[in-house]
Parts: C-alpha cells; structure tokens; sequence
C-alpha cells in the first residue's frame, strides 16, 4: 500500500473516532445553555467555566471558579430576579466579587439585587457600633458580594447599593484568582472615563464592556469623561491583549457589552471603522465644514447597515466637536 493512502487512511481514522466526540462535547454545551435559560436571559457556554448571559440590557459574564463565582455587569434592575435565576442554575456557589465595566445604568442597574444575594468577603461582619462607624479609618468590610471597578465609576454608583465592600481602582488595575487569573483593566477617557476590561487569562475570555459592541457606532459620553481619542487608545490597547488561533479566528473570545461572541478579527474591524470614520471627518473639519455640511457628506454611509441605528449621527457629532473642540491655556 503506497504511503500516501496510508496517511490518507489514518487520517479518516482519526476523524472519525474524534468526530463523535466534538459532537458530545457540542451537545453537552447546548444542554447546559438551554437548562440554565429563563425567559428573557439566555446562556451561553464561552468556553470552559466562563459563560455570556444575554438579554438583561447587556452582556454579563459569568465565571464559576472552584470557590466562589465572579460576575461581570449587572444588567438592568428589572431582569435581577432572572439573572440570579440564571446564575443559580450554573453554579451553587456564592457571588464573591461584581465587576462594573462603566457606571451606566444598563451595566450597573441590577447591582443592588446581585450585591445582597452575593456572599461576603471572609472577615465582613454582619454590622458595625456607633463608635466604629463613626472611625472613618477603619477598614470596614460588608456583607455581600465585593463591587470591583474603576474608582470613577465606584464613586458614581455608590448610592445605588448603600453599605457595600468596593474596590476601586486606576491605572494599576485588579487582580484576584478564581481558578485562574482574573485581571480588570482601567480604559481611560474611552466610553467614559471610568471604563474597564476583565481577562479571564487561563480560559482566553475578555469581557470588553461598551469598549466594544457589534450593534452599534461607540457610544461615547463626552460629559462622562469619554473621548474618542481615548475609545480608539482602548481599542488599541484590547487588540494588543486578544491572540487569534488561524486565520485571525478564534483563539481569545471577547463578550461585547452589547451583540454576538467575537474574537480578535471583529475587534480590529471596529477599530478600522472608528478610525477611517474619524480620518474622514478630520479632513472635512480640515476644509472648514461646519457639523450641517459634514453630516450632509454622510460620513459613516458604507458603515450604517451594521452600527447605524440613527444613521450615525449621534457619533458624527461626537466626533466632530472633539476635532474642532478648542485646545484649553497650557
């Protein structure tokens, strides 16, 4: 028998044998997402412990480490109950740490429920005396699970809870292990100027927040501290995080605050996008147009049957008035 139908042989031996088990592991995966589904919040197996919850008003993600679980944005207020629901369906375990990717209220509106039903850090006590309350420079520790965000963002959200255990942080970041390193990163000046991202490093899953989302032009809040210049440093800095496995698929999975699963190849045609659009209205405010002309030239024309819903101007008008935006005294 010649070599080469020898490999071509063994070859479809080794298919076969293992084609029956990527379609157990398929199912598997589908009946863990359609056991834990409610009625408007749908789960998705990312990969290994980490799932993406879809449908509370944006992306959560969940991941189940072998003490405690960890949960990425809270949704809104009104799907709280369906997403403990969900929660619970995955994993016994108690809700240690609620990360908040921006203070925005379809990110952060259920921090309330999933904070008191989340377990508290080991040495919180159930309250505290008048004197001990009155000690500013005692570190108190509360019940219920830990908020973990940027400190602008911390310090934006603070009333929605009351009394909770938050760690706020800049640009040194936040680490915790939970079966594998969970890393949070501050964004800044991106969405707002309390952004960030969470690297689940071991299982190769970002949840990416509004830095990214396949629904939409970015929604960026210049009131809030967001700028474009700062939203494309994000992009930037996230692209250099993801790895692709062939062909620019696969390989690190990011959970988009809002839209469909992606990996790095989705990311850096959001980020082209952002950019030529910017490098478009740059050379318009260059000739002197005003914001009637440029939205009038439609700048964002070839982009709109994906991201827009209001045919971009909202971002066109974002963009603008950073670029013609007079710089402040030195």
């Amino acid at each position: 028998m010649a070599i080469g139908n020898l490999r071509l042989i063994l070859a479809l031996t080794v298919t076969i044998l293992l084609a029956p088990l990527g379609m157990a592991e398929t199912g598997n995966r589908a009946a863990v997402d359609s056991e834990a589904d409610t009625k408007n919040v749908h789960v998705l197996n990312v990969r290994g412990n980490v799932y993406m919850l879809v449908g509370a008003g944006c992306n959560i993600t969940v991941q189940v480490g072998e003490a405690f679980v960890v949960v990425v944005d809270a949704g809104l207020p009104q799907f709280s109950d369906e997403v403990l629901a969900t929660i619970r369906k995955l994993s016994s375990l108690p809700i240690m740490f609620l990360g908040n990717t921006s203070s925005d209220a379809n990110h952060t509106g259920g921090n309330a429920k999933l904070v008191l039903a989340g377990g508290a850090l080991p040495n919180a006590t159930m309250g505290f005396s008048r004197e001990e309350e009155k000690d500013a420079s005692r570190l108190k520790l509360f019940p219920g699970a830990t908020i973990v965000a940027t400190l602008n963002t911390v310090n934006r959200t603070e009333e929605q809870v009351g009394k909770t255990t938050a760690i706020g942080f800049e640009s040194e970041g936040f680490k915790l292990y939970n079966n594998e390193p969970v890393v949070f990163y501050e964004m800044a000046k991106a969405h707002t100027d309390g952004d960030s991202i969470v690297f689940f490093r071991s299982t190769d899953v970002v949840s990416a927040g509004d830095i990214f989302t396949t629904t939409s032009y970015p929604d960026i809040e210049p009131e809030n501290g967001g700028t474009v210049s700062g939203f494309l440093d994000a992009l930037n800095d996230l692209i250099d995080i993801l790895v692709p496995k062939y062909g620019e698929e696969g390989g690190t999975y990011v959970i988009p605050g809002h839209g469909h699963l992606s990996d790095r190849a989705d990311v850096v045609n959001y980020r082209d996008m952002v950019t030529m659009i910017c490098g478009r209205i740059q050379d318009m405010v260059k000739n002197r147009m005003t914001l009637d002309q440029v939205e009038a030239a439609k700048p964002t024309l070839d982009f709109d049957g994906i991201y827009g819903a209001d045919g971009g101007r909202k971002f066109t008008e974002i963009v603008y008035h950073e670029l013609t935006k007079k710089p402040g005294p030195k």
